[in-house]
């Protein structure tokens, strides 16, 4: 009994008794088995012996064999596993070509990335240098507009005196930031809070408010002109002006009970004494300043006056050594004794001088009044070092006062600077110039000073109690 294949099946004759399935294109891995077949007898391999072929048996069989290719379709495997090895090589030279694309794109992405990232930093700090500067604008605004309400009211930051001191200048600062305090919390003045205007309340309170600030207003510019025109001597005069200034506004805000507070007016007083303090200050580094040059200029005078003086005697010691020469070659005995005499003073001269000069504390103490410039009760004590100390109490009386010095006393001393000393730390509590030490004046009489002198056994020759005055009494 035959079989008819079905359509689509073809043998296959790779595997015996086997069909495998055709879809028009190409083979399918559907294989079946050929039906009614019968399985090979599988014989024992017997030695095959070649057969030789004619040339048109050859052809024949080739002619053959291309029949069964065409009919099995087996040029086309040929053609597949070509086909298949040219599509594997274009596969993978794709492959190759997306992985190099794919590698480039990820590089490109990576470059993106950090200079995105670069960016965002950049942006990010330029954000934060906007912000800083757009917090620091308005913080200008905010001090601007505190500065323009607190001007409104009169407070400015004007130059005080105080600013360039290094003890007060800190002090000043905390008392300035209190002043500005007290004008913005409304504590620098006090009026009355029931006030009503036209039968309006609202009214009254606008009425108060814009009455509190002219009249603050021209409170502050009093208390700043008060400071601009500030000297070293008028702080009492400055105080006293300010407070009347206050007591006015009171006046002038009777009706509504208008005034500036205690605690506002004792910091613009306060204000007023920093900078006297500070004036005050300066002006007594000016009086040490210039009473020190005064001083070097003395000691100058003296060490010339003492280099002279030496210069002088040893030119006098010369022409003694000369003449007692002269008269000792003459035999003048006698004549020779009187220069050795005059050459023994000279000599005692120079040994003086020299001690002088070496000697700073060796001078002269002076006891002097001016009862036509400063009254009866009333000494300078100081003392010089000049060979000639009456030059020096001439100096005082030249241009300084409108008559001459008296003088009480006038001695030498080896420790001329210990007994001035001695006599300005006695009458201490007597000084009339507590702050410049070197205005030696002193509101005492010169029988005190006398008294003073016995008590610690200093040696005056000569001291006269009573002041001639010869010059102030013709002008009475």
């Amino acid at each position: 009994m035959s079989h008819a294949t079905p359509a689509g099946w073809y043998r296959d004759e790779s595997v015996p008794d086997t069909l495998r399935w055709w879809d028009g294109q190409g083979w399918t891995e559907h294989r079946s088995p050929i039906p009614g077949a019968q399985p090979a007898t599988v014989s024992s391999p017997k030695a095959t012996k070649p057969v030789k072929l004619s040339n048109r048996a050859a052809r024949g069989r080739l002619e053959e064999l291309e029949a069964l290719v065409e009919k099995h379709g087996l040029r086309a495997f040929g053609e597949i596993d070509a086909y298949r090895a040219r599509i594997e090589g274009e596969l993978a030279a794709a492959r190759a070509a997306a992985a190099a694309e794919h590698e480039g794109l990820r590089r490109q992405w990576d470059d993106s990335i950090r200079k995105l990232s670069k960016d965002h930093e950049k942006l990010t700090q330029s954000t934060a240098s906007l912000r800083a500067d757009i917090e620091e604008q308005k913080a200008q605004v905010v001090n601007l507009r505190d500065a323009a309400s607190l001007q409104e009211l009169g407070v400015f930051d004007y130059e005080h005196p105080a600013e360039s001191s290094a003890v007060l200048s800190g002090q000043l600062e905390v008392l300035r930031a209190q002043i500005k305090d007290a004008v913005r919390g409304g504590r620098a003045t006090v009026a009355a809070t029931g006030f009503t205007f036209n039968n309006s309340a609202a009214k009254g309170r606008k009425f108060v408010s814009d009455m509190s600030k002219i009249l603050l207003r021209a409170y502050n510019a009093e208390a700043e002109n008060a400071v601009k025109m500030m000297r070293a001597g008028n702080l009492a005069a400055a105080q006293q002006r300010l407070t009347k200034v206050a007591e006015q506004i009171a006046r002038q805000g009777t009706m509504i009970d208008l005034s500036i507070t205690p605690f506002y007016q004792g910091l613009r007083l306060k204000e007023l004494e920093l900078a006297n303090r500070h004036l005050r200050t300066v002006q007594e580094e000016k009086e040490r300043e210039r009473e020190h040059r005064a001083e070097l200029r003395e000691q100058r005078k003296a060490e010339q006056e003492l280099a002279r003086e030496h210069e002088r005697l040893e030119k006098e010691k010369a022409h003694y050594l000369a003449a007692l020469a002269a008269l000792e070659a003459k035999g003048d005995l006698e004549g020779a004794d009187r220069m050795r005499e005059k050459l023994a003073d000279v000599e005692h001269a120079i040994e003086d001088v020299d001690y002088r000069a070496a000697n700073i504390r060796a001078g002269y103490v002076y006891v002097i009044s001016n009862i036509g410039a400063f009254g009866e009760h009333m000494v300078k004590i100081g003392m010089t070092r000049r060979l000639e100390p009456m030059d020096r109490v001439n100096e005082l009386g030249d241009a300084s006062v409108p008559f001459r010095f008296d003088v009480h006393a006038l001695f030498f001393a080896d420790d001329a600077v210990g007994v001035e000393n001695m006599l300005h730390t006695t009458f201490a509590q007597e000084r009339v110039n507590k702050v410049n030490l070197r205005r030696e004046y002193f509101r005492v009489t010169p029988t005190q000073v006398l008294d003073v002198l016995k008590a610690h056994n200093v040696e005056v020759i000569e001291y006269t109690v009573e002041p001639t005055a010869e010059e102030y009494r013709a002008s009475l």
